[in-house]
């Protein structure tokens, strides 16, 4: 074997395993970002937020609704709420003209943990009546088992 192939060997090796590193990093960084529902939410503490639409976040791993909620105190206070993923809205019919800036909306959620005035979206009823589920990965979500056990549609 001449230098030149064993150098041409090397760095063809030197290369794949730069791509084999760089494809193992593109797949474990994502899933790092990502939690659990039972981590951060309270599937015992329900919540029902009426407010208006300030902006929503197409975003992955988690599109996030922001609403302005008024307080007992009459103070407005602004919800995150934490939908599914873009993709899992559009299976389930979502579009982004569904959810306008100024949209007085009644969302179904679960409580952060944390105290904080962030929650996890069951369902969302929209000016219109019509009601959507949020694709959340929480409780409430189709094929998730409800309070009787059973499966839901």
């Amino acid at each position: 074997m001449t230098i030149s192939s064993r150098f041409g060997r090397r760095q063809m090796i030197t290369k794949f395993t730069a791509a084999t590193t760089l494809i193992v990093l593109l797949l474990v960084v994502p899933a790092a970002a990502h939690h659990s529902f039972a981590a951060e939410y309270d599937a015992n503490k329900p919540i029902t937020l009426k407010g208006t639409i300030v902006t929503m976040k197409w975003s992955n791993p988690h599109g996030a609704l922001f609403i302005d909620v008024k307080a007992p105190d009459g103070k407005l206070v602004r919800w995150n709420v934490e939908f599914g993923s873009p993709n899992a809205l559009a299976r389930r019919g979502w579009k982004k003209t569904d959810l306008p800036v100024g949209a007085e909306v009644t969302v179904e959620a679960f409580l952060a943990k944390d105290g904080t005035p962030t929650a996890n979206a069951n369902t969302v009823t929209l000016p219109d009546g019509r009601q959507l589920f949020a694709g959340s990965s929480g409780t409430g979500a189709p094929g998730d088992p409800g309070p009787d056990g059973r499966a839901r549609p």
